[in-house]
């Protein structure tokens, strides 16, 4: 069946003012007259808690979005991401044809690229097959960009045979040229399938079509060699990419690296191979840090893991929410409950306080240590941070030990 049905009546709505759009966007206004910034803004945070169907299609028509704007792509995916979690399937089909059929401004390839990227979000793979073929029939012109929009489609929805399918097929039937995206996207899809063998045959094919590697594409490939733990691989590709395409490992790489030997509990090597990345002059950022300090926690190194934390800090680099969250979690399933506080109090006085649970472990690893003070105090702290979850916190409290 066609991707671009007829649209039910009860499913197609339009606002003709600015205020009919405000009176959903903003009702505190109904009035108001607001730009498109303010209408996307408005949608999003609306978006982030609707779980009513029929009020996420009404939210999202409201703010006429475009994938033209970062923040009215990031509305698209929550929306769409709200509808396939509760399988309304249908209205997402029906709201994708809908924009492509009614609206002018949208009747073009970026739009109809992103709707791609969206059917494969949801999980709506034929869908997104569907839309791809049909792109003559809505008289939008058809090159790699969408081609490109397909390949990840199928990534995002790990639907990686039909990605080998499109990769193969698609290129003869409709008339598309790889590129350089092209190709690092079915890299990416071959790592995260557990095929990262096959890159040997994809590095080939570009060499016979002149289409030099980069950095991207080394990186993809590194990241499904370490996950199937083939070291040697590693190291033959690593050569590869300096002896033969002359690619630096930047940060990006070394990244990659790091966090691959981190998964596979071999933190001590990672850390030495950053000690060498510092030695050629190459910075690490708090993605280097972040990784390691994962890795030695992961290994409950947690001596190693403060070491590192405190270094990045002296060397200017700040850590983020996750770096802060990580840390916390790990030292509390390790038991070291006054560090997870110092951390935890950091992490808080910069606006970032981690997710219930870790807290709840926390504040009961406080308790349990006799450190009620510190515990009240930091109860009191996130209930009044969160006063909706006053009602779970008194349930902690009146769980600590007598």
């Amino acid at each position: 069946m066609s991707a671009l049905r007829r649209i039910p009546p009860s499913i197609r709505r339009h606002f003709s003012s600015s205020s009919s759009a405000a009176a959903i966007l903003s009702p505190d206004s109904p009035n108001a007259v607001l730009t498109s910034s303010q209408k996307t803004r408005s949608a999003l945070s609306l978006l982030k808690s609707e779980t009513n169907p029929g009020r996420i299609l009404d939210i999202c028509r409201a703010a006429s979005l475009t994938p033209e704007h970062h923040l009215d792509r990031i509305a698209f995916s929550v929306a769409v991401t709200n509808l396939s979690k509760a399988n309304h399937f249908s209205l997402i089909r029906e709201y994708i044809d809908e924009l492509v059929t009614s609206r002018p401004d949208l009747r073009n390839e970026r739009f109809v690229s992103h709707a791609i990227v969206l059917y494969g979000q949801a999980n709506m793979i034929n869908d997104a097959i569907e839309i791809y073929k049909r792109v003559d029939d809505l008289g939008v012109g058809r090159s790699v960009r969408s081609f490109n929009a397909l390949l990840f489609a199928c990534i995002v929805s790990k639907e990686f045979n039909e990605m080998k399918r499109v990769f193969l097929d698609f290129p003869r039937m409709y008339g598309v040229e790889p590129d350089l995206l092209s190709y690092n996207t079915v890299i990416k899809g071959f790592a995260e399938s557990g095929s990262i063998n096959s890159v040997w045959s994809i590095l080939a094919e570009m060499d016979r079509k002149g289409i030099r590697p980069d950095a991207t594409t080394f990186g993809n490939a590194l990241v499904g060699f370490y996950r199937e733990e083939k070291l040697e691989d590693v190291g033959k590709l690593v050569n590869l990419m300096k002896e033969k395409y002359g690619v630096k490992q930047g940060v990006g790489v070394y990244n990659v690296r790091i966090q691959g030997l981190c998964k596979m509990r071999r933190s001590e090597e990672a850390m030495a191979l950053m000690d060498g990345m510092m030695e050629r002059g190459i910075k690490p950022n708090s993605d280097t840090y972040r990784n390691l300090i994962h890795g030695f926690c992961k290994e409950e190194k947690y001596k190693e893991a403060k070491e590192l934390f405190k270094k990045m800090v002296d060397r200017g680099c700040q850590p983020d929410s996750e770096c802060y969250f990580n840390l916390i979690y790990f030292l509390c399933k390790g038991g070291q409950f006054r560090s997870a506080l110092n951390y935890c109090k950091e992490s808080m006085g910069k606006g970032w306080v981690p997710n219930f649970g870790t807290m709840k472990s926390l504040v009961m690893g406080l308790a349990g240590r006799n450190m009620f003070e510190e515990a009240k105090e930091l109860t009191a702290q996130v209930k009044e941070k969160f006063p909706g979850k006053v009602g779970l916190w008194e349930e902690v409290e009146a769980a600590f030990p007598q």
